[in-house]
């Protein structure tokens, strides 16, 4: 069976066998070596550690991509890097779109990729030598010269306003907006969409060129650091190349050690990396004192610069769970001198989980007559019964494990809210895990259910539905389960549903990986694949993504994997994206706030065949099926699959 689709795997995994690359990863530095002789050099924002509100400020999106400056004449376009580097050989349809202008302006931006979910992705900005169909766009924030004439003495505001009217309604070349005055409900909405930062600018300051002013400041949502590659560690397991960059800054004459990445690369990264550093190979360590790295290191000349992801920084300066992006060809080895600190300390890994006797605590429960089912004539206190009469089965499968709280205290009228925070009116007694979100850029307070009366307080709240995340807070970066949603169209009968699922059967079983189905609760089916906390998220996610592929190949007219709505012309989804960190599905034996009072039931796989139905399963009648077939979810929390044997039995 022939799969076409390239997947995403980190090359970490053993999963590297299975990236299917397109085409040759290009060097974004190899192609932009060109520098100009004479250039400009862009005025630069100093790092600012928390938003304000001031009405003479104005307040832009930090975009995450290559700041470039474009000079256009009459006879010569020019784009360039911060550091002079050409970018006309890189970004084409950028420079073919300055040329329509026919203006004699100076700009200055930054030059951005989308990625599938509409976000700027400096990754994909590094590999679109690679996919020159990627979404790409030149942001202007500012203009320095116009019809020949100098014009950074005038207020900043006058001059983006000349950028916008020069700038007109192009597609590739869009001006940056801005807002004025509100920056601190403006960073609130970067961090909600997921965006790096902003950039806080005085309205009237003037442009000063190469200058890292205070007029412009720069407020992080994400922390991300420039970092010096000072040398490589030796690979381990399945990687090919190298194991970890050893990363670095200029600090007072000396590099200085500031942590060691290992995740972030794909295989064609390993590759490319790996050969440019051989002509960097030196015999000596570029550092003045010995670095805490214990296995052993191939010494490069500090030269190459690139970005990283990170969580937190110790109180040395070390960066904790730093994440390669990609080589920056704009910053130079001599300027990267600066530690960006994020404004507050972050603890992503949280207090550790003691385990303790829980005595005896009576909740207190409100409301017990309210009507969640209206038709149905079910109650708050029909819900809290029944978890309170199955959570000896439910618990197992909820234990050491956050929860993303999704709140129907009006029942099922309306569609009620997702919380993942526990607040800070919560009882002394309840459980609690500290975990940082990405998203939010800030750590969240997870509810972790344990015990019958946590269990009897989530549902007092009004969670009809419990949704715990896939992986437990001892072993956090490592599911214990794969999940493949089905998840059909409204108009498609679930016979065809319970296909799709003997199907994916099928393909698990020729792998050799146990698979657990059960209903979802409402439309489709989930089928579950024990990991056993062995693999990372992006591990498995890999491995479901293939289970996906081989499945949409094997019922091309029936499934799809394509995520836009609008693009699977009524086939049924297979959604494998459930497999990411922090990413949570409705547990087994969780009531669904749909009509019936659907309750997701675990099935043998004897009973998917047709006729079955999800609304077969309600909380009036699924607990005496409990009672007789028992825990049928069980080896999901303690099976291992082994990735490796199921890929060589798939014949990959």
């Amino acid at each position: 069976m022939a799969i076409t689709r390239k997947t995403s795997i980190k090359s970490k995994s053993p999963l590297s066998s299975l990236k299917k690359t397109a085409g040759r990863f290009r060097s974004v530095r190899g192609a932009g070596k060109e520098k100009f002789r004479h250039y400009i050099s862009p005025m630069l924002a100093t790092l600012h550690d928390e938003a304000f509100d001031d009405s003479e400020w104005i307040f832009e999106v930090k975009w995450d991509g290559y700041r470039a400056v474009a000079e256009i004449g009459p006879e010569q376009v020019k784009l360039y890097s911060r550091n002079g580097l050409s970018f006309e050989l890189l970004y084409p349809r950028i420079v073919s779109a300055l040329h329509s202008l026919k203006e004699d302006v100076v700009l200055d931006g930054e030059i951005v990729v989308f990625n599938e979910r509409g976000k700027p992705d400096f990754q994909k900005l590094q590999q679109y030598g690679d996919n020159q169909s990627a979404s790409i766009v030149y942001y202007v924030f500012d203009c320095l010269r116009y019809q020949g004439k100098n014009i950074t003495h005038l207020p900043l505001v006058d001059r983006k306003e000349i950028a916008r009217r020069v700038i007109g309604e192009s597609p590739i070349i869009r001006y940056s907006e801005h807002v004025i005055g509100n920056g601190v409900q403006f960073l609130k909405e970067m961090v909600a969409n997921d965006l790096e930062g902003m950039i806080a600018k005085r309205s009237d300051s003037r442009y000063v060129e190469g200058s890292r002013s205070r007029d412009w400041l720069k407020i992080k949502n994400h922390n991300t650091q420039e970092a010096i590659i000072a040398g490589y560690t030796q690979p381990r397991g399945s990687r090919n190349y190298f194991g970890a960059l050893i990363l670095a800054i200029w600090d007072k004459n000396k590099l200085r050690y500031i942590g060691h990445t290992g995740t972030g690369f794909t295989q064609n990264t390993l590759k490319n990396l790996y050969s440019q550093f051989q002509p960097l190979v030196t015999p000596t360590s570029p550092f003045h004192s010995r670095i805490p790295v214990k296995a052993g290191v191939t010494w490069v000349r500090p030269e190459l610069v690139c970005n990283v992801k990170y969580t937190e920084l110790t109180a040395d300066g070390i960066m904790r769970h730093p994440v390669f992006m990609g080589l920056r060809i704009d910053k130079s080895a001599g300027e990267t001198t600066t530690l960006d600190r994020p404004a507050k300390k972050n603890n992503n890994g949280g207090q550790t989980l003691v385990e303790a006797p829980l005595p005896e605590i009576h909740v207190t429960i409100t409301n017990r007559k309210k009507l969640y089912w209206p038709e149905e004539g079910i109650t708050k206190g029909d819900v809290i019964d029944y978890y309170n009469a199955i959570h000896k089965l439910i618990l197992p499968h909820l234990k050491d494990r956050p929860q993303s709280l999704r709140r129907n205290p009006n029942g099922i009228a309306d569609d009620g809210f997702f919380q993942k925070d526990a607040g800070s009116k919560i009882p002394p007694w309840l459980k609690t895990e500290k975990l940082r979100a990405e998203s939010a850029n800030r750590d969240i307070n997870y509810i972790i259910c344990n015990d019958a009366s946590t269990l009897a307080y989530l549902n007092n709240l009004g969670c009809i539905e419990l949704n715990p995340w896939h992986s437990r807070v001892s072993n956090i970066a490592k599911p214990d389960y794969l999940v493949v949603d089905i998840d059909p169209s409204d108009k498609t009968s679930f016979d065809k549903v319970i296909d799709v699922a003997n199907a994916i059967h099928g393909i698990l079983e020729k792998a050799g990986a146990k698979s657990y189905c059960k209903t979802s609760g409402a439309s489709g089916l989930h089928i579950y694949v024990p990991m056993g906390g062995h693999y990372t998220y992006e591990e498995v996610k890999a491995f479901a993504e293939l289970v996906a592929i081989l499945t949409e190949s094997e019922l091309p007219d029936l499934t799809t994997t394509e995520r836009s709505l609008e693009k699977r012309n009524g086939k049924i989804y297979l959604d494998y994206e459930q497999n990411k960190k922090g990413q949570t599905i409705a547990s087994v034996y969780s009531v669904r706030p749909k009509r019936g009072a659907t309750v997701s039931t675990p099935l043998e796989w004897s009973e998917v065949r047709h006729g079955l139905h999800p609304s077969q399963f309600t909380i009036r009648n699924s607990q005496k099926r409990f009672e007789r077939k028992g825990d049928l979810f069980a080896h999901v929390l303690t099976a291992y699959t082994n990735i490796d044997k199921s890929l060589k039995n798939l014949g990959i």
